[in-house]
């Protein structure tokens, strides 16, 4: 927001989601050019900037099914990367990998408060597989985690590979749809499959090629993410 010269009057511009939600539901309501109402307090001029944050409201039920289902898997997608982490941290986060594994981590957290906030702006359900995404999440970060640093570096090589070429498949998606509509979420999901690649980088740099059975455990677990993809679209 920016404070116009010699007025109280306060200009909106939505973007890359910094509005609190409340405000983006209010701007909504009377978003339309030259129209001014209180917010919390303060007289807001609504100009004909965009009113909503990051994804572009849908013409249609297919847009709005496409896009519901993209937020939702991807919010299912960083939840699930979260509780991998969290069972890596709680095998190996005394030890000296456990910074490493906390950095990406972080990430992860960001990826997930952005989505978690995307979902209440969009009014996007969560999949109702989040309980099992929950256990399973944990017990594979732990279980790859038990067996050392390699195998939970393999792990992060597996599920991050998975999950940027998800990120980019949906990237083709909008990209054949309309690359300037959706120019905001694709600039937003093309920073979280880099930032996914640099774990799947990092993996490989800490000697997750080393891990027991590499390959057999990478397939294992990309086969296991690509159903998790498919279900967490639909349920």
């Amino acid at each position: 927001m920016h404070k116009l010269l010699s007025s109280p009057v306060l200009r909106v511009e939505m973007i890359q989601g910094v509005c609190p939600s409340s405000l983006l539901r209010f701007c909504r309501r009377y978003g339309r050019e030259g129209r001014q109402a209180a917010w919390r307090g303060r007289y807001l001029q609504l100009s004909p900037c965009r009113c909503y944050s990051i994804v572009p409201p849908a013409q249609d039920s297919a847009e709005k099914d496409m896009l519901d289902r993209m937020l939702r898997v991807d919010h299912a997608g960083e939840y699930g990367a979260n509780r991998i982490y969290a069972g890596q941290m709680a095998v190996l986060g005394r030890t000296e990998t456990g910074p490493i594994i906390q950095k990406m981590w972080d990430q992860e957290k960001a990826h997930l408060k952005v989505f978690n906030e995307l979902m209440a702006d969009n009014r996007v359900r969560p999949t109702i597989l989040m309980p099992l995404w929950n256990l399973a999440g944990f017990a594979l970060g732990a279980g790859s985690a038990l067996l050392g640093k390699e195998g939970a570096m393999a792990c992060t090589v597996a599920v991050e590979e998975s999950i940027s070429e998800h990120y980019n498949s949906q990237i083709r998606t909008l990209m054949e749809e309309d690359p300037d509509k959706y120019k905001e979420l694709l600039q937003l999901i093309k920073k979280f499959r880099d930032e996914e690649m640099e774990h799947h980088d990092t993996g490989l740099e800490h000697d997750a090629e080393l891990a027991p059975a590499y390959s057999l455990m990478k397939n294992i677990i990309q086969v296991g993410c690509k159903a998790a993809i498919y279900m967490s679209e639909r349920i």
